[in-house]
């Protein structure tokens, strides 16, 4: 509704800037050098996070499987333990549970669907609590042998800094959002030495938009983190292999049909582990104990195939080498794929990155294996960059990630193909992700589709109602009433009527809840509509974005806006309201659905 101030001499109007000034390709202002700098804090503190996670997988492998104090990296294969074995990832999986039931629910799961939850539902808030709780119960997980990655824990916990940082100072909500992912994208770049694939996973599963007022800050904390690793755990690439030459057609082809047999294998390793989440969810018994459950399975996953124990960056060097094919691939491919399903569906604390490599891998090798041309670590790779690209529906991310965890440059154009072939897939085969299924079933549906804003392109010109509802000023209260009572098509269809002076020139506007509270007072019968009516306008103006109009109507809380020329805020060319707003989202839902010759 207009707003109703005291009548005076003059007529107010709330005018903007003009079109031409005022308008940009971008919305960023100068707060992005503010958050770039708060971003910079928090690559430093991811950083940290990132060696602090890793030492304490370190840590906790090193006295589970081998009884000694040392942050030494190893890996499980090498115990000797025997049967005993069994027990270490229940042990671990119990100590998880009980964290979760008495410390914060939110340290189950892989972390990125709880990022995802706080930056849509939260307002970007995560807990101080979970910052700790989050890396300490995953570096157990995987410490005593989880069959699980770091990345989505460093993610989340990357984030809850980011978060917890932000809150420090007076910042909007999509502004805290921005440092949230900022941290996420810091401890992921930290631990993989991938910051262009961070900041490629911010945009593509984070952001939820494409901002310079978001990328710029992510980018930030990203490259900090990555530069800050150096000292703390080393330059990158993790992975460095035999750059491959540059690949021909007939490869290339090859790699599309690995990235198609990929994205079915997404398809079914996300319905086997909502699968086993359906199965626990099932079970007379209180979800603390479920992930002790599940770790039995680990263990004798662990007895059968010793790869599919702990984080797997040996065996993902193995495969990128070509050291692992035959037999050993598919007991590895089927292992992994089993444990990790079960385990995951468990509701213990772990990633999915790390695994969908190890499965990736072992799938492009074991298909390599039919193809006349390239070698097992091609084939790997690109089986890697498919598998994480159409599982978690990030291919951009996929394929820079796969670069920059070997440096193979050379093989940019087999990687999105594979990537992308797998993307294809799983869109068309599955509603949703691994990553989003998970929010779908708490009841939260999420759409991953950028796109501009209509409202931003359009112009207020083209759809204003250009047949202006007016009434001169010296017209009685009780005849306009009237008027509308009998139906005047006019003046009824609408919830407001321009007031225009002798000379044509707009004074105000009168709307139905104006002619309500003027008849409650003395004398409405001899009221004029400019007297009932409002002078306070705020107008909109024919170049002008819809969005800016709708954006005016919002702060303002009305309904409706005169349209007047820019240079001459009296005249009148048009009349905007919540029905010409609501036909141009029609045109952009006609554009999508209709279909016609061109």
């Amino acid at each position: 509704m207009q707003t109703k101030p005291a009548m005076s001499a003059e007529i107010g109007y709330a005018v903007e800037p003009a079109a031409e000034t005022g308008l940009a390709d971008f919305s960023t202002n100068r707060r992005v050098l503010l958050l770039s700098a708060l971003a910079s804090v928090i690559g430093v503190l991811g950083a940290f996070v990132a060696y602090a996670l890793i030492w304490l997988i370190a840590a906790i492998t090193n006295l589970s499987f081998y009884h000694r104090l040392s942050t030494q990296a190893v890996t499980p294969q090498g115990h000797h333990l025997g049967y005993w074995v069994v027990l270490v990832p229940v042990i671990g999986a119990l100590i998880i549970g009980l964290m979760a039931r008495f410390g914060s629910e939110k340290i189950r799961g892989h972390g990125i669907p709880e990022a995802l939850e706080a930056i849509l539902l939260g307002r970007s808030r995560i807990q101080a609590k979970v910052a700790i709780l989050k890396p300490l119960s995953a570096a157990i997980s995987i410490g005593t042998g989880g069959p699980f990655g770091a990345e989505g824990p460093i993610i989340m916990t990357g984030g809850a800094v980011g978060s917890i940082f932000a809150r420090q100072f007076p910042l909007s909500a999509a502004e805290r959002k921005t440092l949230l992912v900022a941290g996420a994208a810091a401890g992921m770049a930290a631990v993989f030495a991938t910051p262009v694939a961070a900041v490629l996973l911010a945009v593509e599963l984070l952001l939820f938009e494409w901002k310079p007022r978001s990328f710029i800050p992510v980018a930030v904390a990203s490259i900090i983190a990555s530069v800050v690793r150096v000292p703390l755990l080393g330059a990158g690439p993790i992975f460095p292999i035999v750059p491959h030459a540059p690949l021909s057609g007939t490869e290339l082809a090859f790699a599309a049909g690995i990235g198609i047999l990929a994205g079915f294998g997404s398809g079914l390793l996300t319905a086997l582990v909502y699968a086993c989440e359906d199965f626990f969810q099932k079970l007379p018994l209180h979800w603390m104990w479920w992930p002790a459950i599940g770790a039995v399975f680990i263990g004798l996953g662990g007895l059968i195939e010793p790869r599919v124990l702990g984080v797997g960056y040996d065996t993902i060097h193995s495969l990128l080498r070509g050291e692992l094919v035959g037999a050993a691939v598919i007991g590895l491919l089927v292992a992994k794929a089993l444990v990790w399903s079960i385990a995951l569906g468990s509701g213990t604390s772990g990633g999915v990155l790390a695994p969908l490599l190890i499965m990736g891998g072992a799938l492009g090798v074991f298909a390599g294996s039919w193809v006349p041309v390239g070698d097992p670590g091609l084939w790997a790779l690109i089986g890697m960059a498919a598998m994480m690209g159409g599982t978690m529906r990030s291919p951009l991310t996929a394929m820079v990630f796969a670069v920059e965890l070997t440096r193979d440059f050379n093989l940019f154009p087999a990687l999105m193909i594979g990537s992308v072939a797998a993307l294809g897939v799983t869109v068309l085969l599955m509603k949703r992700s691994i990553l989003t299924e998970k929010l779908a079933r708490r009841g939260q549906h999420i759409t991953r589709e950028y796109s501009i804003d209509h409202f931003e392109l359009a112009r207020v010109r083209e759809v204003m109602d250009k047949e202006i509802p007016s009434i001169p000023m010296d017209m009685k209260l009780s005849e306009f009433s009237d008027r509308i009572a009998q139906g005047d098509a006019a003046l009824s269809r609408r919830q407001g009527t321009l007031i225009l002076n002798d000379q044509h020139q707009l004074i105000g506007i009168i709307t139905r809840g104006d002619i309500v509270r003027a008849l409650r007072k003395d004398g409405a019968t001899q009221m004029t509509v400019a007297e009932a009516g409002s002078t306070d306008l705020v107008v909109a103006f024919p170049d002008e974005p819809l969005h800016a109009a709708l954006t005016k109507m919002l702060n303002r809380d009305i309904g409706r806006l005169p349209v007047v020329e820019r240079n001459n805020p009296t005249r009148v060319v048009g009349y905007l309201g919540r029905a010409a707003i609501l036909s141009a989202r029609m045109r952009m839902h006609e554009e999508e659905t209709v279909l016609q010759r061109g």
